[in-house]
Order: structure tokens, then C-alpha cells, then sequence
């Protein structure tokens, strides 16, 4: 996993010993041990490490008024049984704009105002909540509906 681990050696002297993964990956979910020896004394600790993702399809640039899915995957083991989204802190309502499939967010024909923070929140069956955030960028013209440019005859326009 290097470059991506690294071990906090400065709180080992006080009994503290920590691992971090950045960036963290899906395939880097499942059970980790630690074990550390002093003296003769072995001290260990198990943590399991979930992974959430939230992906984009098709990849790539959002362009203004072509379709995308939001989707929402956890390495939970229990069933999911309720998905919520959020646009920046709000309860998103399943709509004609907005369709919430399975852990997914159909949105038909993304504006501009559908920029920014979106938040995905699984239930399990096992009353666990899990939820992480993508910030989304849209590619689109933000300005008037018909807009108009007057240039004088020999100068430049923009």
C-alpha cells in the first residue's frame, strides 16, 4: 500500500500507534491488526475500516443538460434499505429532476444550480448510517437565458 501508508511514530513512546492510509481506497476496506512489542510485552488491536464511495457516470467534465448517476456504494455487509441525498444540506425530494434509485441519484438534465455539494446517506438494515459528500461541477453557460453581445464594427468581442 506505499506510498499511501504511513505509521504515526511520534506517538509510539506514549502507547499510542496509528496507521493512515491516504487516499483511502474501496479495496482498502476489510479487518486490520495492529501489534506492537515492548519489552516483552505484545499489545495489539483489531479495527475494521469501511469504505463509502460516490461516483459520477458517464466520468469525467458534467456538461449542462446531458444526464448523470450519482452513486452511492458502502463496503457495509448488512442490506441497504433507505437512501437520502442532500444539495448542499438539503433534503433532495424524488422528482421528475430527481430520480433516487437504489443507492443511485439520477438527475435527467443537470442546470447549473445542481453545482455543488452533494450528500449521499445510507441506511442498513442494521440501523447503521453511513454517508459521505462529492462536490459537483457542472460545465455550462452562466448567464442571461439569451444573451447578446453588441460590438463595434473593428473592435474585438468576447
Amino acid at each position: 500500500m506505499r506510498p499511501r501508508v504511513s505509521v504515526q511514530d511520534s506517538a509510539l513512546r506514549n502507547g499510542i500507534f496509528s496507521l493512515r492510509i491516504d487516499p483511502v481506497r474501496s479495496e482498502d476496506a476489510g479487518l486490520y491488526e495492529a501489534r506492537v512489542t515492548y519489552d516483552m510485552e505484545v499489545q495489539s488491536c483489531q479495527v475494521e475500516l469501511g469504505v463509502i464511495t460516490v461516483t459520477i457516470s458517464p466520468p469525467g467534465p458534467v456538461i449542462e443538460n446531458e444526464p448523470l448517476l450519482l452513486s452511492c456504494n458502502s463496503s457495509h455487509w448488512a442490506r441497504l434499505v433507505e437512501t437520502h441525498w442532500f444539495h448542499n444540506g438539503h433534503l433532495v425530494p424524488t422528482s421528475r429532476t430527481f430520480c433516487s434509485l437504489h443507492g443511485a441519484l439520477s438527475i435527467p438534465q443537470p442546470a447549473m444550480s445542481d453545482a455543488g455539494s452533494w450528500r449521499c446517506q445510507l441506511r442498513y438494515s442494521d440501523n447503521e448510517i453511513i454517508s459521505a459528500t462529492y462536490n459537483l461541477q457542472i460545465l455550462g453557460f452562466d448567464g442571461p437565458a439569451n444573451p447578446m453581445v453588441y460590438a463595434a464594427a473593428g473592435s474585438a468581442a468576447d
